[in-house]
């Protein structure tokens, strides 16, 4: 079926940015294997390419469809930022598994697996970014997902932010850093950097972290729970930094009540993807 503009884009904001209601219940292994295989079922033989997210410790992939490798980011417009709670990639220095959460995206995905010091732990009274599905506090882990378009547009919310009239399938790159939030003033402040402002004639997000390890860059998809049982369609050039940075927590409580982006409150996770099928070669 050939989808419109809009009918695309709205199936691209949909399946990334999905929530559900807020659940307590914690579902077991043989739940998140039944989902696995039914993503398995759903992706045989019909021609997906590589999925994301995976395990940046494993280069290692089976799946035959390959495209362009987007530009790097710096030859390409920031088009939008926003993060997820737990990283939705497994390795590096966030390779502690959060559970399976409620099937749904929330309660699961990876944490960072070093040590901070007790007052860098020390919760606050009150979350900050705070939505049905709970809030963040000091210790708790996000991936950020700075996400660059070829096509010529103005950052703004949803992913629809990444494409416009003239350019529908814009190739993307995704720059990815995992923060732990931390009980600490002198920690990097969210808002510088997700500060965005013009280089060369390109919009970009000039403090990003330039000092957590060189990226494992690999071709992959979009993410989000909505993809746990079926395919994402879309074609992504993946940047993963393997080591973690810390953050100030109340900076990124400031950030999500006002930013251009409109994002007030961390997104869910998708499954890893384990099966070597729906996986590139990743490359360092």
């Amino acid at each position: 079926m050939h989808l419109h503009k809009a009918s695309v884009v709205a199936v691209f904001i949909a399946a990334s940015f999905s929530t559900s209601a807020e659940t307590s219940q914690i579902v077991d292994d043989q739940h998140i294997q039944k989902q696995r295989a039914a993503l398995a079922q759903n992706t045989n033989g019909k021609g997906y390419g590589p999925q994301s997210p995976r395990n940046i410790d494993d280069l290692s992939g089976n799946n035959p469809n390959t495209f362009s490798i987007a530009p790097q980011s710096t030859e390409m417009n920031l088009c939008n930022i926003h993060f997820h709670k737990n990283a939705e990639h497994a390795g590096g220095e966030f390779n502690k598994f959060a559970g399976n959460g409620d099937g749904n995206g929330f309660g699961t995905g990876y944490r960072y697996s070093g040590s901070l010091s007790l007052s860098e732990a020390k919760r606050f009274d009150s979350n900050v970014c705070r939505s049905d599905h709970g809030g963040l506090n000091a210790g708790d882990t996000i991936e950020v997902h700075f996400v660059h378009t070829t096509a010529k547009v103005t950052p703004g919310a949803t992913l629809g932010a990444c494409s416009n009239d003239a350019t529908v399938n814009p190739q993307l790159r995704v720059e990815t850093q995992v923060f732990v939030l931390v009980n600490d003033r002198n920690a990097l402040n969210f808002n510088q950097l997700a500060k965005v402002s013009k280089r060369n004639g390109y919009f970009q997000a000039t403090n990003m972290p330039d000092d957590t390890g060189k990226p494992i860059e690999y071709l992959g998809s979009t993410t989000g729970p909505a993809y746990n049982t079926k395919g994402s369609p879309y074609q992504v050039t993946w940047s993963v930094r393997p080591k973690v940075a810390k953050v100030d927590l109340l900076t990124v409580g400031n950030w999500c009540k006002d930013n251009i982006f409109n994002e007030d409150h961390a997104h869910g996770v998708r499954n890893l993807v384990v099966n070597s099928d729906l996986l590139s070669d990743a490359q360092m």
